[in-house]
């Protein structure tokens, strides 16, 4: 199916058109009918000579219920505008179109009512002129009567080929459905409404609301009970929800949209507001953002589907601004929310288009900082790489939720990266390693999560992922591989182990206590770098050797009658129980010794 919105001047014939092309009546209260004057959104729709089923949202024209109008436009792909030919052009014709070029829409068609009343060719050439200035200016023009009928079968023909030309929503797509119309059905419970643009709902999905969970209990598209439906649709869906939902709220995908109540902005302004001459208060320019962009109000008000938020507007450079919403709403990159002043005595309160460039903008904190982040979205286009260029990292999920389709391969995890970024930290990460080195010489190289901070990176993955050759990643730290064993020991260390190796001397396989070592300064870390490099050997906690003194035990060991006892190796070594026990457990783990029984070893022949 597919969904149009009306729009145009209060009393043209809206509401009269849609009851004679649908045979329903759109206006659903009491008071619309008896007034005759469209208050509340109104549905009805039919079946095209194609046999192409469509929607039709119902606005009111009246000034006074402008944002129910923003309301039913809104999610809408499509328009039929409509003029009165008795009456021409009107100023809620001029406040409906500039909402509509504010919104994007370039979708629609002319539909020139009253055409029993008055010739419609002056009213049709002016408004015609007057959509082509706002980007509608291809939109077929068909005269009509709601009294009469005359001219509904061109309006059906006109309708088909409309819905023809509108591009296929993705069925695939996350679900976000401003909510129009709340109500409780006895028996069932809330029931909400709205136009599902892209995506699908079905029975037993589980949506989101800003107040927590909401479960789909069925699903209502046209009055029909279905177990699914696809965008584009009109939807009623029966929800048990943890708290009431509200018009104006989004129903959408679970962390498919980035909730948030700051952005940054392209303004486009409309209508009068478009016109350089038009006089109008600015707000302030902070960081020394350019003074050449759009001048607006520093507070208005952001509608966007059913929503309608305050805002506070902060111009930072050119047609770039920073919104802070009221309260958070779902978006994506790309969407487009309409600015309106509320208060504004002219006839036409929109006042501009804000295309968002950025769901999840970085804090300006420092002068000068508002003129760059102009600089840089001043020509930014709605894709992950411009995403990518501002947070330089973000998960595969984060850009999801901020409406784009990550490309490439991930550079660690599902962490997607700014190639520039990720270059210049595989130059910083050497010389990063290099000054802690320098600064820690006893350590065995620079721990993973220590790199990470210095980097800035939100996750330790990425720091071993940034890791290659000559640098590698060794129980949890980023050491420096090269030819030699190790590094060379700082001075003092190198020189105290020279000196227990001339301690040990006569008896090498006498290892000193620890209160001796730490005589020669050969403390834990001292001692831990020298085993490290080579220089020692650590048989046990606290029994420290020359290094290869296993090798020099295993070849004296071998000369002794076999298999020998613990006792026998210690006196063959002119040693220690102490150390000897964990010696021989030492040559065993290398397998240059091996147990015969409980008591005895012997020496394993090489193969």
């Amino acid at each position: 199916m597919h969904v149009v919105a009306t729009a145009g001047h209060v009393d043209h014939g809206k509401s009269t058109l849609v009851r004679a092309l649908t045979g329903m009546e759109p206006d659903r209260l009491e008071e619309e009918r008896r007034r005759g004057l469209t208050i509340e959104l109104g549905y009805a729709w039919t079946s095209l000579p194609s046999g192409e089923r469509l929607a039709f949202v119902d606005v009111p024209g009246h000034e006074r219920f402008l944002a129910t109008m923003l309301a039913g436009v809104g999610p809408a792909p499509a328009v039929m505008f409509v003029v009165a030919a008795d009456e021409g052009w009107m100023p809620q014709s001029e406040e409906h179109l500039a909402a509509l070029e504010a919104l994007g829409v370039r979708h629609g068609l002319l539909a020139v009512t009253r055409a029993d009343l008055a010739d419609p060719g002056p009213a049709t050439v002016q408004a015609a002129a007057r959509l082509a200035r706002a980007g509608l200016g291809g939109v077929e023009r068909v005269a009509v009567s709601g009294r009469t009928g005359e001219g509904l079968d061109g309006l059906r023909a006109a309708l088909d080929r409309l819905v023809a030309r509108l591009p296929a929503p993705d069925p695939r797509a996350p679900v976000r459905v401003w909510i129009d119309r709340v109500f409780t059905v006895r028996g069932s419970g809330t029931v909400v409404t709205g136009t599902l643009p892209a995506g699908t709902v079905a029975v037993g999905d589980e949506l989101a609301l800003p107040s927590g969970a909401a479960r789909v209990r069925a699903v209502e598209c046209l009055k029909e009970a279905v177990p699914s439906v696809a965008g584009v649709a009109r939807v009623a869906l029966n929800l048990r929800a943890s708290a009431a939902p509200e018009r104006g709220q989004a129903l959408v995908t679970p962390g498919a949209w980035t909730w948030t109540d700051v952005v940054d902005v392209r303004i486009h302004l409309v209508g009068p507001a478009a016109d350089p001459g038009e006089d109008s208060a600015a707000g302030p320019r902070e960081d020394g953002a350019r003074g050449d962009g759009p001048a607006l109000p520093p507070r208005l008000t952001a509608h966007i589907g059913s929503a309608a938020a305050v805002c506070d507007v902060r111009p930072i450079g050119g047609p770039i601004a920073r919104l802070r919403l009221g309260r958070p709403l779902p978006l994506h990159l790309g969407d487009v929310l309409l600015l309106r002043d509320p208060g504004h005595s002219a006839a036409v309160r929109v006042l501009a288009g804000a295309t968002v460039l950025d769901p999840r903008p970085p804090a300006l904190r420092r002068r000068g900082a508002a003129g760059e982040r102009a600089a840089e979205l001043a020509e930014a286009a709605p894709d992950a790489r411009s995403l990518l260029r501002t947070h330089r990292l973000l998960r595969a999920a984060d850009l999801r939720a901020m409406g784009c389709v990550p490309e490439g391969e991930p550079v660690s995890g599902d962490w997607h990266t700014d190639p520039a970024h990720w270059t210049r930290l595989r130059v910083r990460l050497p010389g990063a390693v290099g000054r802690y080195a320098a600064e820690h010489p006893l350590e065995p190289g620079m721990p993973v999560e220590v790199a990470r901070r210095a980097l800035g990176l939100p996750d330790r993955r990425l720091v071993a992922s940034l890791v290659g050759p000559p640098l590698a990643v060794r129980d949890g730290r980023i050491v420096t591989e090269s030819g030699d064993r190790a590094a060379a020991l700082p001075p003092a260390v190198a020189a105290a182990v020279e000196l227990l190796r001339a301690e040990l001397a006569a008896r090498p396989f006498l290892a000193p206590e620890a209160g001796r070592l730490a005589e020669l300064g050969l403390g834990p870390k001292e001692v831990a770098a020298a085993v490290r490099t080579g220089a020692l050997l650590r048989v046990a906690e606290g029994v420290v050797l020359p290094a290869g003194a296993d090798l020099r035990a295993a070849e004296l060991l071998a000369r002794l009658p076999q298999p020998f006892t613990v006792s026998e190796a210690r006196r063959a070594l002119d040693s220690s129980r102490r150390v000897m026990v964990p010696l021989l457990e030492h040559l065993d783990r290398r397998g240059l010794t091996e147990r015969v029984d409980d008591l005895r070893r012997r020496c394993r022949t090489p193969s």
